[in-house]
């Protein structure tokens, strides 16, 4: 590691005098602050340290908000911070910070960032690839994205160190970046992201000289890992404000970078309309203190994709709706997974919500009953739910209200009947022609007349590839959610 000269993000070399706000002009209060970040900030304190609470723990107490979690900023040097505490483990290669644990808290412990320089290794577009420089509290401040963000709760005195205009933006309700907007975003495009993220949970306007590039410089995504932009994803669409995020994302041109599937699709009114209740849904349940899922939020974002493409097999090759609906899920989730990963746990669970939505049309009681053991009907239902409430379609919305009763228990109610144009309208109730069995003399005898044919677990024949689900949703029984689980 090395230690640079303090340096503007212009390219003038400056010292920056902080400004310091005393605790009787903020409202951020010890007893805000988690009991796992109290102890870092008092043990780096004790050792002879500097030691600051940073970031958007600090900016949400001065929001009124309530933190996810906390960040601390400290001179120390990691191999400094590690023996101070009994667990704590060093992780990173770009930067390597310290994680502190404290029964299942986690403090992100790093040490002040050095200022950029033209020593720092960078990519064709401008994007940092090394950065492994340790600098000063006033070089780590103007390392910081936002003015809001390079807040510093000092432990010493309780006052909060502002070295640019954090405090009068907290004020005045503006997120703005610190330095020249375009170069920022080169160094890291996920700042465009976050720009839209932060200024639409503290219900911030974006400056105007900070949104400007964005519309231009929205391709440099595609140079951020697949991995790196899932989280971003459940960080922008996991959330409360999951659809004033993608209103902003769809604006700024973002979304078509990540999910150039389905951004065409989203200027019909019905699929918008179908992603935006999905989203709603996900932040009511927050709202609530459900659980939440990806496998659940994905599904419904690339539902749109799916549907389209599973119509047009149907049309163009004849298939019947659950191979179309299959097929055309395998293909959305491998042209998606160039842009942003999808997690095989979370992949394979997407699938078989969509390929329960054409099951749902078959309501003969063995088949109802038989699909409600299934281990994500509780998930497909839900999903199905979504469908019919914002469509307003009267078949839909009468195939929705049948599951709902058909889970009461006791005799199932008269089946709904479907239009036969339904876009999952089969042939199903149709008698089949009996496959005839082989294997000789050790066959097994004819099956007798209404008797159901073997099938795999859940139901008709279909292997749902969830005999070892790791997506961390399963219920008491190790696969069914729970009701509240399934989104």
């Amino acid at each position: 590691m090395t230690k640079s000269s303090p340096r503007s993000l212009d390219g003038s070399f400056s010292l920056i005098s902080p400004r310091r706000i005393p605790r009787a002009e903020h409202n951020v209060s010890r007893s805000m602050i988690s009991s796992g970040t109290l102890k870092t900030l008092y043990t780096l304190k004790d050792a002879g340290y500097e030691a600051y609470m940073v970031g958007g723990g600090v900016r949400d107490l001065l929001a009124g908000l309530e933190p996810k979690d906390f960040d601390v900023a400290t001179n120390a040097h990691p191999e400094q911070v590690k023996p101070l505490f009994r667990s704590c483990r060093l992780v990173g290669r770009r930067f390597v910070i310290c994680h502190v644990r404290f029964g299942d808290e986690i403090v992100e412990t790093t040490t002040f960032r050095g200022a950029i320089t033209d020593l720092h290794k960078r990519d064709e577009t401008g994007r940092i690839l090394s950065d492994n420089v340790y600098g000063t509290l006033a070089e780590d401040a103007i390392r910081r994205d936002f003015t809001v963000n390079a807040l510093y709760y000092d432990i010493r005195d309780y006052s909060i160190v502002d070295f640019t205009t954090g405090i009068e933006d907290m004020r005045a309700g503006v997120i703005r970046l610190i330095g020249d907007p375009e170069l920022r975003y080169r160094e890291d495009p996920v700042r465009m992201l976050r720009a839209i993220r932060i200024a639409n949970k503290l219900h911030f306007r974006i400056d105007d000289a900070t949104a400007a590039p964005i519309a231009r410089l929205a391709s440099l995504l595609r140079e951020i890992p697949a991995a790196r932009l899932f989280d971003e994803v459940l960080k922008l669409l996991l959330s409360k404000e999951a659809e004033d995020n993608l209103y902003g994302l769809r604006v700024y041109g973002l979304f078509r970078q990540l999910f150039p599937v389905l951004d065409p699709l989203l200027s019909k009114p019905d699929n918008l309309q179908f992603v935006n209740a999905a989203l709603r849904n996900t932040a009511q349940r927050m709202v609530a203190g459900q659980a939440v899922s990806p496998s659940f939020l994905y599904a419904s974002l690339l539902w749109p994709a799916v549907e389209a493409r599973a119509a047009q097999l149907r049309l163009e090759q004849g298939c019947e709706p659950f191979i179309a609906i299959q097929q055309a899920g395998e293909e959305v989730i491998a042209r998606t997974i160039s842009h942003v990963a999808i997690p095989k746990r979370f992949s394979l669970p997407m699938r078989d919500i969509w390929d329960l939505q054409p099951r749902f049309e078959q309501t003969t009681a063995t088949r109802a009953r038989r699909l409600m053991t299934h281990p994500k009907f509780r998930a497909a239902y839900d999903f199905l739910l979504v469908r019919a409430q914002s469509s307003g379609n009267a078949a839909l919305l009468e195939l929705a209200t049948w599951w709902t009763e058909a889970q009461k228990g006791g005799d199932l109610p008269p089946a709904p009947e479907l239009p036969a144009d339904d876009v999952f309208a089969t042939a199903s109730e149709a008698p089949r022609k009996r496959r005839r069995r082989r294997g000789g003399r050790n066959r097994r005898g004819p099956a007798v007349a209404g008797e159901a044919a073997p099938t795999l677990a859940g139901g008709d024949g279909v292997d749902d590839g969830d005999d070892t689900d790791d997506d961390g949703d399963a219920g008491p029984d190790g696969n069914a959610p729970r009701a509240a689980d399934a989104s």
